[in-house]
């Protein structure tokens, strides 16, 4: 089937199976792997994006359901002149990572949090974070990380 989706600010055309999930849509189809594919369960959250603006696991969404829609991804955060979003910014300055597999999912769903909620409390970020799964890092810095970005402000 032919689906057609804005993903980072540019259209993309394409004819998929009509079982292809939007995480392989964005990793194969439009070539940005930053979106990582995990449990393949909507457990871990490693494939979060923003489809038209909300987070969604990226792994339980066809293709063809994200038809005529917009998607953001880890690399559409960045401005056009190559600064960082601000909870990049704040991940990178707080020490949000380890590993760093689920960072991408982590900061898109962050990011999201901090749309509805600008001035979260520790505790209502750990729970914006409840669907999202770190192995390495106990979330400290990831929580540490979102905090900032709020306090820093996050615009866009």
């Amino acid at each position: 089937m032919k689906v057609e989706l804005t993903v980072n600010g540019k259209e993309i055309t394409a004819d998929v199976e009509d079982r292809m999930l939007l995480v392989h849509f964005l990793r194969d189809v439009a070539d940005l792997t930053a979106t990582n594919i995990g449990c393949e369960t909507t457990s871990c959250g490693a494939c979060t994006v923003l489809l038209d603006g909300e987070s969604v696991k990226s792994c339980t969404v066809l293709a063809a359901q994200a038809d005529g829609r917009s998607v953001t991804t880890l690399e559409g955060l960045a401005s056009d002149a190559g600064e960082m979003h601000p909870v990049q910014q704040a991940f990178h300055e707080e020490h949000g990572l380890q590993c760093g597999y689920c960072t991408p999912g982590m900061v898109m769903a962050i990011v999201s949090l901090l749309r509805e909620n600008p001035s979260p409390t520790e505790a209502e970020v750990r729970a914006g974070l409840e669907g999202n799964i770190c192995r390495c890092t106990g979330y400290h810095n990831i929580v540490k990380a979102a905090l900032s970005a709020a306090a820093a402000g996050v615009d866009r």
